[in-house]
């Protein structure tokens, strides 16, 4: 049990440290499919 508390600590510390890198990732793939949508559309 101490080691999934402790496991659970690590991931909860990289999500705080990494969310805005997520965030960017996701806002490029986002507008990556927005701009091949309008291409394709016009």
């Amino acid at each position: 049990m101490t080691t999934l508390t402790h496991g659970y600590r690590s991931l909860s510390l990289l999500w705080k440290l990494n969310w805005d890198r997520v965030l960017c990732t996701g806002v490029l793939f986002g507008a990556l499919i927005a701009g091949s949508y309008l291409a394709s559309n016009i």
